[in-house]
């Protein structure tokens, strides 16, 4: 198996709100989470120019085309993130979860709500592709960014 690493700065953070995630995309992405063997999954949602990171606490959205250099590590901006509170518990395995999006660059919720419509098909073809490759493992650094 090859992992690589790949850097990403967290900016500033510009605007947050709490908003309720679908069970079925938040399921998704846990069960793809916990089958790495990094703890990080890489998915490219290509039909915004983006890249969706999970983790453990959240999901990070990086602009494919956004990089940035400091202190002599290049890596990219966080644009906007998923963060799930670490006490999170529910009842069923379908209701909705309860998240903090965090805006990075500037608020924009139409990025957001185009997320949640285009994650599930990234997701779509990232497990389609896993399942052919058997899988390639990455890790994430993420860094504190002042520009």
């Amino acid at each position: 198996m090859n992992i690589t690493t790949e850097t990403f700065f967290r900016p500033k953070e510009v605007a947050r709100e709490q908003v309720n995630l679908p069970a079925l995309l938040f399921n998704r992405c846990l069960l793809l989470r916990n089958h790495s063997t990094t703890g990080n999954v890489f998915i490219p949602v290509r039909t915004m120019q983006y890249q969706a990171i999970i983790d453990a606490d959240e999901v990070i959205f990086v602009d494919n085309q956004g990089y940035a250099v400091q202190n002599g590590k290049g890596g990219r901006l966080i644009i906007l993130s998923w963060q799930i509170p670490a006490h999170q518990s529910r009842d069923s395995l379908s209701e909705p979860v309860p998240i903090e999006v965090v805006y990075y660059i500037r608020e924009d919720h139409d990025t957001h709500r185009r997320l949640i419509g285009e994650l599930p098909k990234a997701l779509d073809r990232y497990e389609e592709r896993i399942r052919e490759l058997n899988g390639t493992d990455k890790t994430a650094a993420i860094l504190p960014f002042q520009p």
